[in-house]
């Protein structure tokens, strides 16, 4: 998807805005809310290795192994499809969009994530969705792995008491210092504040005003005017 906004015909190359951060730091809803206002195309990178996931458990592959996970990943057949403004991963020409939010899934997810020879192959994916145009791209490594040279990179954050409430309000029970320790210890690819990101604290800021701080910057650097007010609208 390419945008149309008067940045993308002058701009020889495609826009990548990273959103990188914790988990329940709120980096899906301001990276969709982010990429819609801007008209740019949204990539969740969490989705991809969650249709690996996914892919191996049907497989009966051994998630602990590195070296099956790593093999499985060389293996199956999957393209990029830009599908309504979001870039996902099919396989097989299919996306389990629902089966990929199982809680078995989200328990295999770190166990797939960790092998650096996947984080390769994911990397090397996710580069690949600039031939869709601009785009807003969340995940945890984007800033520092994947488009180290973007000039639009921000690190969300929240109180660790906020993160976990928010994560109970979704009905979802995770241990997320333990996954925070996971992620920033991990050998490839850790999470990190990428160096140059903006850190944007969304423990008191509503969506909305989060998304707001990341876009004026946005515009800011893109020499795009700000959004009308409601003024403007009325």
């Amino acid at each position: 998807m390419t945008s149309d906004n008067e940045a993308s015909t002058v701009r020889p190359t495609p826009a990548v805005i990273a959103i990188d951060g914790t988990s329940a730091s709120g980096k899906s809803t301001n990276a969709r809310t982010v990429a819609r206002e801007l008209g740019f195309a949204y990539v969740d990178t969490g989705a991809m290795y969650r249709t690996l996931a996914w892919y191996c458990l049907k497989k009966g592959v051994d998630i602990h192994d590195m070296k099956a996970v790593t093999s499985a990943c060389r293996r199956w057949k999957t393209r990029l499809a830009n599908v309504d403004g979001q870039v996902r991963l099919l396989v097989d020409g299919y996306y389990p969009e629902r089966e990929i939010r199982t809680d078995e899934v989200s328990a295999a997810v770190p166990h797939v994530a960790a092998a650096p020879k996947v984080r390769d192959w994911m990397r090397d994916q996710q580069r690949d969705c600039v031939r869709f145009g601009d785009l807003v791209m969340e995940g945890r490594d984007i800033g520092s792995n994947v488009f180290p040279e973007t000039e639009f990179k921000f690190y969300l954050d929240a109180s660790l008491s906020e993160r976990s409430r928010r994560r109970a309000a979704d009905g979802i029970t995770e241990d997320l210092a333990k996954r925070d320790k996971r992620d920033s210890e991990r050998a490839a690819a850790p999470l990190m504040v990428p160096l140059g990101a903006m850190v944007v604290d969304t423990s008191n800021h509503t969506p909305a005003e989060s998304s707001e701080l990341i876009l004026a910057e946005v515009r800011r650097r893109l020499h795009l005017p700000p959004a009308p007010g409601p003024e403007a609208a009325a």
